[in-house]
């Protein structure tokens, strides 16, 4: 992985004076330099020079690509296109975009799980009923239903139009921290603190197996298609006519115990199980193939599920936790602990970095088309436009 750079977080608000910079090689000593801004020209568009050791490339109004000819890297910083504060009063701890690009839902620990208009972040539906802190929301891809999990054990099924709660599954012994939505949604999965895996059936809010049965905190899951040369194993019994799209898929699952398991969804038999060095955060699948695991310590793994002995690649880029990770384009996004979330493309030779958030924990990252949405510990949800690179 090539030098990571920082810039300071508020950078594009600096219509005049300076912005700290930094680029880390890895194993080699941190360069420091600053980004001057001598006003704005008439396009708008701001007058940007680097100091020495690090070249500005490229300038629009939010964002700036520079470069640090020294260690051949080079990073395109994106700023918000805009910041919606008024969602939650705290911590927004999960957040998701509906399928149409139309509406947001997310958490917080001030208590509160809303939805909202995705264009201007107005609040449109407040979703009471769990007890305790909401750890997890997404919409089902029909955009009109949101699954939530909470520390109350409680999985919940949500209509997005009226706010009414039309499910809710009982079974897990501990906070539920990540779910997944199999196919259309007639199934979903959850993973609890409790150290299970469950899969249920929506329509009879009814729990039809336990996945996985692993004594150690699940923190992630995620289901994917396999590719065919994968072998799944088969199922022991004959799967209930209530399991829908569970065939030909993989689940995957983050553990708290340094391990990543991937199952069978169907057959619930092991496909493999890989030790990394901490706990396992976040996971999710790249390809019918590849996928990526974000651990505590700041690597992110990338594995083959045909050859799962050693990755095929690990980033890490510091020792803050990997918090998120998703499939993006032909690469990925991931945030971390320390304020960062930046874009890996395969067919670019830069990162492109989200900034604005300043070393408070960026927790989840949702998109839609051309926008990216992230919610962070500072209490508030970021839009960044990709138009605007």
């Amino acid at each position: 992985m090539a030098a990571a750079f920082e810039v300071q977080s508020d950078w594009a608000k600096k219509d005049e004076g300076e912005a700290w910079l930094s680029c880390h090689p890895p194993g080699k000593p941190s360069l420091y330099g600053s980004l001057t801004c001598q006003g704005i020209g008439l396009d708008g568009i701001p007058e940007v020079t680097a100091s020495e050791g690090f070249i500005v490339n490229e300038i629009s109004k939010k964002s700036i690509h520079i470069s640090c000819p020294k260690e051949s890297a080079s990073s395109k910083f994106l700023a918000p296109y805009t910041t919606f504060s008024r969602i939650h009063t705290k911590s927004i701890t999960c957040l998701d975009i509906s399928s149409g690009g139309g509406l947001g839902v997310s958490s917080s620990t001030d208590g509160t799980m809303k939805i909202w208009q995705a264009s201007n972040g107005e609040l449109r539906r407040v979703l009471e009923g769990h007890v305790f802190d909401v750890n997890c929301c997404t919409f089902f891809p029909s955009g009109l239903v949101v699954l939530s999990g909470g520390m109350d054990a409680q999985l919940k099924i949500w209509s997005a139009e009226d706010a009414s709660c039309v499910v809710t599954f009982k079974g897990h012994k501990g906070g539920i921290l990540d779910t997944a939505i199999v196919d259309r949604g007639r199934n979903v999965v959850s993973g609890s603190r409790d150290g299970t895996a469950r899969l249920w059936d929506c329509g009879r809010s009814a729990c039809l197996g336990v996945l996985a049965d692993c004594g150690s905190s699940i923190n992630g899951v995620a289901v994917g298609a396999a590719d065919n040369s994968i072998n799944l194993g088969s199922p022991e019994q004959m799967p209930s006519e209530r399991e829908v799209g569970t065939e030909a898929k993989m689940l995957l699952l983050a553990r708290e115990d340094k391990k990543l398991q991937c199952l069978g969804l169907q057959s619930r038999q092991p496909v493999f199980l890989f030790i990394g060095s901490d706990a396992f955060n976040c996971c999710t699948f790249l390809s019918g193939f590849l996928l990526l695991a974000g651990t505590q310590d700041g690597n992110i793994y990338q594995l083959d599920v045909r050859s799962p002995g050693a990755p095929v690649q690990v980033i890490h880029r510091s020792g803050a936790p990997v918090l998120s990770l998703l499939s993006f384009r032909d690469g990925f996004i991931a945030s971390q602990g320390d304020g960062s979330c930046f874009i890996v493309q395969q067919d670019l030779d830069y990162v492109t970095e989200l900034t604005g958030a300043d070393c408070d924990p960026v927790y989840k990252v949702a998109t839609w088309e051309k926008q990216i949405y992230t919610c962070c510990r500072d209490g508030l949800v970021r839009r960044y436009q990709l138009s605007d690179l």
